[in-house]
């Protein structure tokens, strides 16, 4: 079963997953809940690495449909970096944009859809995107609104962090994006099927997409 009598230390846990310590090099994120296919998203990685776009490396060889193994990444997240006040919200959203367009100007039409402040880490070699479980051959509009409808919702149900995510939300839709109406319909949809959102993040679904779709005039 991949590497894991070797795996060590846990690193950190998210909604579905936990990643472990393999050594000083590399890390073995473990889904608990079924949901990723960690050979899918390891090839998807290597693809995209190999147009240059920022995600770590991966060893297949190693990897399950369960257990990826890949590159130990240093630096905190975008969050833990605004929390800690070495990015602001401003740069924050230009971060996400940023990364976004790259993606969408890759050949493939690869979309992410959960590009957001968790998934990006902030490395010495510039900010690198994890979690491509949701990842899939989409239209760009949807990425945009998938990433918009989760800043919206962060700002519509958590208080202590409601200005300055809409700030960030700003940043993140301030130039001519791909978001679309369409794109913002579905990503509404997607983000209320999703099993993983807590009792408050749906209850604020319409909010956010009230939110939202103030921006695009």
């Amino acid at each position: 079963m991949g590497i894991t009598g070797s795996a060590g230390r846990l690193l950190g846990s998210g909604r579905a997953s936990d990643v472990y310590e393999i050594d000083e090099a590399w890390v073995l994120r473990r889904d608990r809940e079924g949901y990723a296919d960690g050979l899918a998203e390891a090839a998807l990685m290597e693809r995209l690495r190999a147009h240059g776009y920022p995600v770590p490396r991966v060893r297949l060889a190693d990897s399950t449909r369960s257990e990826l193994v890949m590159e130990r990444l240093y630096g905190p997240t975008m969050v833990e970096a605004f929390v800690a006040g070495r990015i602001d919200a401003c740069e924050s959203g230009d971060i996400l944009a940023r990364l976004l367009r790259q993606l969408h100007a890759l050949p493939g039409r690869v979309v992410h859809l959960d590009l957001h402040p968790e998934n990006v880490m902030l490395t010495p070699d510039g900010p690198y995107v994890i979690d491509w479980a949701n990842a899939e051959e989409g239209d760009p509009g949807l990425d945009w609104g998938m990433s918009a409808m989760i800043l919206a919702q962060v700002a519509m149900a958590d208080e202590q962090f409601a200005a300055p995510v809409r700030t960030m939300l700003t940043t993140l839709l301030a130039d001519p994006s791909d978001l679309t109406a369409d794109g913002l319909t579905e990503a509404r949809r997607r983000r209320a099927a999703n099993p993983t959102m807590t009792a408050r993040e749906v209850e604020v679904l319409g909010e956010a997409e009230e939110l939202v779709r103030s921006f695009m005039g």
